[in-house]
C-alpha cells in the first residue's frame, strides 16, 4: 500500500545494502588472505581468493557481479580458499530471495484490487419510488470494464443510532438489509449496469420512514460489492454510503439501455439521471 516512490527507494536501498554488505566479506576476505598487498606483477606469486580484487571498489564491483550474474570474466573465485566458494553460495541464495520478494511486492502492486474496483461506478444518488406497488428503496450500480467481476456479491447495512429498551444509546448500530433477489440472495450478473432494490416492509430498517422524516434522519446506507476479478483472480471490494440528503423520495431511474440491430447498447451520460413518479409522502408502515 506504500506509494510507488517509497516502494522504489526500499528496493533499491534493499539491492544497495546487499551489495555493500558483501563488498565488504569479499574485501575482508581478500585482506586476510593477503591479496591486497602490493606485488610485483612480473613475479608469480600465491593464488588469490578471488582474481583482479585490489580495493574496496573492486570488491563493490565483484559482489555487484555475483550476485545479478553479470560476469564480465575480470573477477571470479578460485579453489584457494573454501571460505570464498560458501560466501558465493550465501550471496547467490540471498540475491535469489530478495529477487523473488521484490517481484512478489512489484506483481502485488500493479495487480491491486483498488484499481480493478475504480472502475465500478455507483449513482450519485439513491430513491425511494414505488415498484410493484410497493415502496421500495433504489440504486444503480455498473462496471466500465470489459471484464467481469466473477462471484459478485452486493451488501446493505444502514449505519444509525440507536437506543434500547434500557435507555442504553448505541451511536452506530448496523442493520443488514435484504436485498431483492429472486434467489434470496446477495448475488448479482454485473454484465450491465443493474439496478439494485430492496423493498421496504415490515422487516425494513426504512420501513417508519417518510418524505417529511427523511431529511431529518440520522441514517447511513452503506453499499458493499464484492467479487473476485477475472484476469487475476483477486478478490476486490468496491463501497459507497449514500446519507439522506442523497435520497430522493418519489423519483426513478432513467432506463440508460437501448437495443440496435440485435445488439445492446447503454448510454452512460444517463447513468444517474432520474425522473419524478407519483408517490405519497407516506411510510411504508403508514401505508
Amino acid at each position: 500500500n506504500l506509494k510507488w516512490q517509497h516502494s522504489l527507494l526500499i528496493f533499491t536501498s534493499a539491492f544497495l545494502c546487499s551489495w555493500m554488505l558483501f563488498a565488504m566479506v569479499w574485501w575482508l576476505l581478500a585482506f586476510a588472505h593477503g591479496d591486497l598487498e602490493p606485488r610485483d606483477p612480473n613475479e608469480p606469486g600465491p593464488v588469490p581468493c578471488v582474481t583482479s580484487i585490489h580495493s574496496f571498489t573492486s570488491a563493490f564491483l565483484f559482489s555487484i557481479e555475483v550476485q545479478v550474474t553479470i560476469g564480465f570474466g575480470g573477477r571470479m573465485v578460485t579453489e584457494e580458499c573454501p571460505l570464498a566458494i560458501i560466501v558465493l553460495i550465501i550471496q547467490n541464495i540471498l540475491g535469489l530471495i530478495i529477487n523473488a520478494i521484490m517481484l512478489g511486492c512489484v506483481f502485488m502492486k500493479t495487480a491491486q484490487a483498488n484499481r480493478r474496483a475504480e472502475t465500478l461506478i455507483f449513482s450519485r444518488n439513491a430513491v425511494i419510488a414505488p415498484r410493484n406497488g410497493r415502496p421500495t428503496f433504489m440504486f444503480r450500480v455498473g462496471d466500465l470494464r470489459k471484464s467481469m467481476i466473477i462471484s459478485a456479491t452486493i451488501q446493505l447495512q444502514v449505519i444509525r443510532r440507536t437506543v434500547t429498551a434500557e435507555g442504553e444509546v448505541i451511536p452506530v448500530c448496523q442493520l443488514d438489509i435484504q436485498v431483492e433477489n429472486p434467489l434470496r440472495s446477495n448475488g448479482i450478473f454485473l454484465v450491465s449496469p443493474l439496478i439494485i432494490s430492496h423493498t421496504i416492509d415490515r422487516g425494513s430498517p426504512l420501513y417508519e420512514v417518510s418524505a417529511q422524516s427523511l431529511a431529518t434522519e440520522d441514517l447511513e446506507i452503506i453499499v458493499i460489492l464484492e467479487g473476485v476479478v477475472e484476469t487475476t483472480g483477486i478478490t476486490m471490494q468496491a463501497r459507497t454510503s449514500y446519507t439522506p440528503e442523497e435520497i430522493l423520495w418519489g423519483r426513478r431511474f432513467v432506463s440508460i439501455m437501448t437495443e440496435e440491430d440485435g445488439r445492446y447498447s447503454v448510454d452512460y451520460s444517463k447513468f444517474g439521471n432520474t425522473v419524478p413518479v407519483r408517490m405519497p409522502a407516506l411510510s411504508a408502515k403508514e401505508l
